[in-house]
């Protein structure tokens, strides 16, 4: 089977390019660019049947335009590229001993800051 969406109209093999979704409560049929993911309740169409799509009496077709930027990474997927590099380049902080583990003894506290002699 091929990885493409087809459309869901009855013996049409063509690969879908739009979503179509009904709101009910407005009585508006909204066909828009293909969706991320399949819907149960949306309809994928090909080029043809959206062309061609109309509504029941009374109802309104809301066409949506397909974004051109949206069609390529945006700026937002290049800064977070960007960040995982930058994490991935920093070195690793060094290991932290255990107050019980480390060496040396204790001469004098300020607060929460120990001097340590290593005697």
């Amino acid at each position: 089977m091929s990885p493409a969406r087809r459309c869901s109209r009855t013996a049409c093999g063509r690969v879908a390019v739009c979503t179509l979704t009904y709101v009910y409560a407005d009585q508006t049929a909204v066909l828009g660019p293909l969706a991320t993911y399949a819907e149960p309740h949306a309809y994928d169409l090909c080029d043809v049947h959206s062309e061609r799509l109309s509504a029941p009496r009374g109802w309104e077709v809301l066409r949506l335009a397909a974004d051109p930027a949206a069609q390529g990474p945006s700026s937002d997927d290049l800064l977070a590229l960007a960040d995982a590099v930058r994490e991935a380049g920093r070195p690793a902080p060094p290991p932290r001993v255990a107050p019980a583990d480390e060496t040396g003894r204790e001469t004098t506290r300020r607060g929460h800051l120990r001097v340590l002699s290593t005697d």
